[in-house]
């Protein structure tokens, strides 16, 4: 197996860095490191205060009642479009991912609960603890942390992986644990795409990638990139093969007399530099986040995840649209997420430039406490004993003799912060320097937390009554009111209005705003006026994106070894993402956004 420090330095002269985070602090160099605790700020909240997860709700009962969005699209009222969720998913899968553990918690599912809609033959969702970092659980003197097997920066392990093993896989040469032999480029086919798992004959000895849905029953078609959850959903694939046929650009763009290995070190240098330039003059002001002026890199900053942004902060699950509108040889498709759900082929289907420019060109879903169904009430089956045919259980809805499972992403985000210990919504506010809010209404920004007197609801349990979430007003972006029904309902509305208000539902679920769920608060928040987030939210990412640029030594603004490339090769890592997708794929420059992290009006 090759070592974990094989690439300290490069034959161009500058350091480089380590593929696990290593050594990026010399003082500190396990810092961002693979396989190290996520940071917390605020102190651990457990049952028993070492690692027992603190009662609350039935998370399917509270979504149910605050996430539950009965099909109604409302879109981001700043107009952002669908790359900010994406981006962000791909910058996730950059910087965290908790260790799996095998302690399962399933939560129980009611389907006499007279707000479910959907049938759960198994009666709980899924749900299994993450692992805890050695030595701790064990006492209130050592609470039960996290591991993340995630390097800690925003250095391309997106496109490289964090281990030898994965990254000499994916470069084009012989698989024979001497990276000397391999070529500078990243393998793809001859049409551009990611490699499956049986690229190299055996797919059995490709590096792992997670498979789910379909791809379960034909896993060596997977395709493989730098991180395991490439195959997700189909924007997702996407980005991953934009910055794969990015490399191999910069490569082709290197004098072909230089070695491989430094074709490949320049190339994976400009690739991690385009990753945080992008990030940073794009993503971050498209949702409203602003840093303060950068002031160099400190090596007392520590930059690894902290706890409660990967748990509560960055879980922004209701940006995620139910479906995709596409524009492919020249006609118009709609693609539902359940269809780009692990489904890799269906990104040569429609083509690279398809995807990218589609996601640039719609608004995407508000950020708040409404998710979508294809994310809250994910539907799946599997065979029940005795199945005629348990393949068709993973293909065929409605088959006979199937068990029919539901997955909530809503209700698993509470149980993941009751998992990770974290504080209750007003103790992580003051954690990150914040006020507590007193009222529920103080959190929503309502006039009232009390139901209305309306003749359709039900005085006595108000709450449980289904008509409590039903729309009763919608407004376009302008304030104009739109009817429910009509293609503008389904494409225009910005503010939706229900029966009764979420402060209320908040106040008959949790009786105390000391008892809200972090995550519960923090998407029910009001927004701050230019952002895309409510206070606390803002709090976290500016916390945490602040870390990762003046805690990493690499940072794009503080490394010179991109001036150096840039005088030497005319290569320049100073690309907006609308110009990378111009640049490998066919879609023109001119036919883009400026941003494409802001979607044109009307879209």
């Amino acid at each position: 197996m090759l070592g974990l420090a094989l690439f300290t330095s490069s034959a161009s002269g500058f350091e480089a860095r380590s593929l696990d985070g290593s050594g990026n602090n010399l003082s500190h160099p396990s810092w961002g490191q693979v396989g190290t605790p996520y940071r917390r700020v605020a102190r651990a909240r457990y049952a028993d205060g070492a690692g027992a997860p603190a009662g609350g709700p039935n998370s399917r009962y509270l979504s149910n009642r605050v996430f539950n969005d009965l099909g109604q699209n409302i879109f981001s009222e700043r107009g952002v479009s669908q790359w900010v969720w994406t981006w962000g998913q791909f910058m996730d899968h950059t910087f965290g991912l908790a260790q799996d553990g095998t302690d399962r918690r399933p939560v129980p599912f009611a389907s006499g609960d007279p707000l479910e809609r959907f049938r759960n033959d198994l009666g709980s969702l899924s749900f299994t603890r993450d692992a805890a970092a050695p030595g701790t659980g064990a006492s209130a003197a050592s609470p039960r942390q996290q591991v993340n097997t995630v390097s800690s920066f925003i250095d391309g392990w997106s496109v490289y992986g964090g281990s030898p093993d994965r990254l000499e896989w994916l470069r084009v040469g012989p698989v024979d644990g001497l990276m000397a032999d391999n070529g500078a480029s990243l393998m793809l086919t001859p049409d551009g795409y990611l490699p499956r798992a049986s690229a190299r004959g055996n797919a059995a000895a490709a590096p792992p990638m997670v498979v789910d849905g379909g791809l379960r029953l034909r896993p060596q078609t997977a395709v493989v990139a730098g991180d395991r959850r490439a195959n997700e959903n189909m924007a997702l694939t996407a980005v991953h093969t934009l910055f794969a046929r990015e490399h191999n650009r910069i490569v082709r763009a290197l004098p072909a007399t230089l070695p491989a290995e430094e074709r490949f070190q320049i190339a994976r240098r400009v690739v991690g530099a385009e990753q945080q330039f992008i990030t940073y003059r794009e993503f971050l002001p498209a949702v409203g986040v602003k840093l303060p002026s950068y002031r160099g890199y400190d090596p007392n900053v520590n930059p690894s995840l902290g706890n409660e942004f990967a748990t509560v902060a960055y879980r922004a699950h209701s940006m995620i649209h139910g479906e995709f509108d596409l524009t492919v040889a020249g006609r118009p498709l709609v693609v539902q997420l359940g269809q780009a759900f692990f489904n890799p082929d269906i990104v040569q289907t429609l083509g690279l430039g398809s995807i990218l420019s589609g996601l640039a060109n719609e608004t995407q879903y508000k950020n708040d406490e409404q998710i979508d169904d294809s994310l809250r009430s994910v539907l799946f089956q599997m065979p029940a004993p005795g199945a005629a045919d348990p393949v068709a259980c993973f293909t065929t809805p409605g088959t006979p003799g199937c068990f029919q499972g539901v997955a909530d992403l809503g209700a698993l985000d509470v149980e993941r912060g009751r998992d990770h210990g974290m504080p209750a919504y007003n103790e992580m506010r003051q954690a990150f320097g914040l006020a507590p809010r007193r009222t529920f209404r103080s959190i929503t920004g309502e006039a009232s937390d009390r139901f209305p007197r309306d003749p359709k609801l039900d005085p006595a349990h108000p709450v449980d009554d289904p008509d409590s979430i039903d729309f009763v007003k919608l407004l376009d972006g302008e304030g104009h009111p739109v009817k429910a029904g009509t293609p503008a309902a389904a494409e225009d509305v910005r503010v939706g209005v229900r029966r009764t208000p979420l402060a209320a539902r908040l106040r008959a679920i949790y009786g105390s705003v000391k008892k809200v769920d972090a995550f519960v608060g923090v998407v029910s928040e009001r927004h701050v006026p230019g952002s895309e987030f409510g206070e606390l939210q803002r709090a976290i990412w500016t916390r945490q994106f602040e870390a990762l640029r003046t805690g990493d030594r690499f940072f794009y603004r503080n490394d010179p070894a991109l001036d150096e490339i840039r005088s030497r090769y005319g290569i320049d890592y100073r690309h907006t993402l609308g110009d990378l997708i111009a640049l490998n794929t066919e879609v023109r420059r001119a036919a883009l956004p400026g941003n494409v992290f802001l979607a044109p009006q009307g879209n």
